[in-house]
């Protein structure tokens, strides 16, 4: 791993395989219903409380927090078997991440419009 601290994004940089991980929306919103719940969630309590994601997606993005260990998954049992979801040690660490996110997110989200309309303005003029 280069250590050179001019070179902060090369390819074996450790926040690459980080962001790998975090940058998906998907896995934010998934890390920040976990975190807000205190006890495991099944599949379909995360899809109620993640509005927009599909069943492909949401499937998809719990396999790779499991794999990276940022999420467990419990199977139980029973007929049907029963499946939980719920935040590693690891998993509560980034998810501290996905709260100070929305915590900014709130906080400056008319900031963003505004910016966003005043960039829109300028560019429908010329």
């Amino acid at each position: 791993m280069d250590t050179d601290p001019k070179i902060t994004y090369s390819e074996d940089c450790p926040s690459r395989t980080v962001l790998s991980v975090l940058a998906n929306k998907w896995s934010l919103y998934v890390l920040g219903v976990l975190g807000q719940n205190d006890r495991p969630l099944r599949f379909t309590e995360l899809r109620r409380h993640i509005g927009g994601v599909t069943q492909k997606s949401l499937t998809q993005v719990l396999r790779n927090l499991e794999r990276d260990g940022l999420v467990s998954r419990t199977v139980y049992p029973t007929i049907p078997p029963r499946v939980e979801y719920a935040l590693t040690s690891l998993g509560r660490e980034a998810e501290a991440l996905t709260t100070a996110i929305a915590d900014w997110s709130k906080t400056n989200a008319a900031h963003v419009h505004a910016a966003r309309g005043a960039y829109d303005a300028r560019t429908e003029e010329t």
